[in-house]
């Protein structure tokens, strides 16, 4: 049995307003998938893209695998993610409006051992949104430490 692999982009919820999330599947090569096993992936400064009515992951890093030797892949090579094509519809017709993106929060390994992404509908927060998410942060962690 494998462990449980869970690779998060932590900075996505203090940088965006997340709006709708969706789950993908993602295609990958054998030594990439190799390498999410080891969790050696991340999701820093990724982001997707409509190309030909197809999404696609930029900025994905999933670092090459140790033991494949010519036929490693491309560390930060753009994979195309699967939706159904409602979802995408929904994505396309939203993305052309102003300040919407779409980004990843989380890539993990189903029970099917098939490689998922979770990617989310967001709007860029303002400097004085960042700093109110910060504050009711800080309060929730005050609240909880004198609850007990």
């Amino acid at each position: 049995m494998q462990a449980n692999i869970t690779i998060k982009n932590k900075k996505a919820a203090y940088l965006y307003e997340i709006l709708d999330e969706f789950t993908a599947g993602i295609v990958l090569s054998g030594s990439e998938i190799k390498s999410i096993r080891q969790g050696k992936a991340s999701l820093v400064d990724s982001y997707c893209v409509f190309i030909n009515n197809e999404l696609w992951i930029k900025g994905l890093h999933i670092a090459e695998y140790k033991f494949a030797t010519f036929n490693n892949h491309e560390p930060k090579r753009n994979r195309k993610l699967l939706l159904h094509k409602q979802e995408l519809k929904k994505l396309e017709k939203k993305i052309k409006e102003k300040g919407y993106t779409i980004i990843a929060l989380q890539l993990y390994l189903a029970e099917n051992g098939y490689a998922k992404i979770d990617i989310a509908l967001a709007k860029g927060k303002t400097i004085g949104d960042k700093r109110e998410s910060l504050k009711k942060k800080d309060a929730k962690r005050d609240m909880d430490r004198h609850s007990r």
